[in-house]
């Protein structure tokens, strides 16, 4: 398989020795066929790169010097298609979603390249033995592992693959390798939590120094579910049992290994009512990605920003803080907080309920700008408002309903910045761009 040019960097090693539709063979004799062969094997210093052009093969001798990049640019980031789901998961988020959006938002992807290059969570089910062999020798990690559970024959019947249960063998395979490994468990109320939770985690656990962390969030699920298999929502006592389930599991593993590695989602402890754990619980934060431990990062940080902050907003200035209804408790303490230190600032916190997806997805990345529109309208909403930057999709700035910040911010006549979801970021853009935290 060989992969076509796009462009060269004017300021690169290769620039006026490869040229766009180039196509590239091999690297120092070996074959490329996406970015992890392209990445692996331009590691070096001296390259002999075999191309076509115009139907001729020719080797083109590339010395990198100061450079870390060749400056190549391809059709695609991966340089081939990107890898499709192929389980048909009874919690898929994805077959959940309402008609009529765009196309893109119903691409299921199970990419292990996307792990290694984004930290995006794979099954495993796409992989061949000679995929997995090929991720070891190129020493990708971690590789971050969507397992949900490790009896094989649950795991068959939850994800709807015939595949899903032996492939789990490729997590001995990458832990005997020294792979580090990132685990996620989406838990379904009376299938996988329970004695299967702690079944899996102490499965999981066997895989330890190679698995370095492990996820339990819970099933999201939206009102579009007809024709779905019926699954529960987690209730306060089912969630508290979770936790429960996790904090023994921690407790032998710490007496053993002197460390913990299971980590509870934050919306567990949300919806049992508890307070969420300290900052010593997510240690370094190895499932941030995940989302896990991502509430108590920001009101760490945040608090941490405020205590140092020497600057003051704008006399008078007033702003309204968009966020979903389940980190819409912490904001509020955050905004008070920032009100006593900070005189003359006024924090309206607007808690959006989501109707595009059903009340009971409460998380603000999913919020979309029409239930902003609707939640916000007849306002008093100040100077400025600030919404989620992970409400919007990466690198475009468009919601999940196809609405622009731009276009709520004209049909509410104030202006509407995305707001970072770091502690730092939302104090700095509290207080305003004309001031410095």
């Amino acid at each position: 398989m060989s992969v076509v040019v796009k462009t060269v960097d004017d300021l690169s090693p290769c620039a006026g020795k490869l040229k766009p539709g180039d196509r590239l063979l091999s690297v120092n004799s070996n074959e490329v066929n996406d970015v992890l062969d392209y990445r692996f094997y331009t590691s070096e210093e001296k390259l002999k790169l075999r191309i076509e052009r115009g139907g001729k093969e020719k080797t083109v001798k590339i010395k990198k010097g100061e450079y870390d990049d060749l400056g190549l640019g391809f059709e695609t980031y991966l340089m081939d298609k990107q890898h499709s789901c192929k389980n048909k998961c009874v919690f898929c988020f994805i077959d959940q979603m309402p008609p009529g959006m765009r196309d893109t938002l119903y691409f299921k992807d199970d990419d292990s390249r996307l792990s290694f290059l984004f930290g995006n969570y794979g099954t495993l089910t796409n992989l061949s033995d000679a995929d997995v062999e090929r991720l070891i020798t190129m020493k990708i990690s971690p590789v971050n592992v969507s397992v949900h559970t490790m009896n094989p024959e649950l795991r068959v019947r939850m994800m709807k693959n015939p595949r899903a249960g032996e492939c789990l063998k490729y997590l001995r395979r990458f832990a005997d390798a020294g792979i580090k490994l990132n685990t996620q468990l989406v838990l379904c109320p009376g299938i996988n939590d329970g004695k299967e939770l702690e079944y899996s985690l102490a499965e999981l656990g066997k895989l330890y120094p190679a698995v370095q962390s492990i996820a339990a969030v819970p099933v999201g699920l939206t009102r579009y579910r007809e024709g779905l298999p019926k699954l529960e929502a987690f209730s306060p006592q089912s969630s508290r049992a979770v936790i429960d389930v996790i904090d023994d599991f921690n407790a032998h593993f710490l007496y053993f290994h002197g460390e913990t590695i299971a980590y509870a989602a934050e919306e567990f402890y949300i919806n049992a009512g508890l307070d969420i754990p300290g900052e010593d619980y997510y240690g370094s934060y190895p499932q941030l990605e995940n989302g896990v431990g991502m509430c108590r990062l920001l009101e760490t940080e945040f608090m941490r920003a405020l205590e140092s902050n020497d600057s003051l907003p704008s006399p008078g200035r007033r702003v309204t803080i968009v966020t979903g209804t389940a980190a819409a408790p912490l904001i509020r303490r955050l905004a008070e907080a920032a009100e006593e230190k900070l005189p003359g600032l006024k924090i309206n916190v607007a808690e959006v309920v989501n109707r595009f997806f059903g009340e009971s997805v409460t998380v603000s990345g999913l919020l979309t700008g029409g239930d902003m529109l609707r939640a916000l309208s007849g306002q008093d909403l100040g100077d400025e408002i600030l919404i989620p930057a992970n409400s919007l999709k990466r690198d475009e700035d468009v919601f999940l309903d196809d609405m622009t910040p731009s276009e709520l911010e004209r049909e509410l006549g104030v202006k509407v910045t995305a707001s970072p979801t770091d502690g730092f970021g939302l104090l700095e853009a509290i207080i305003g761009e004309n001031n410095d935290v």
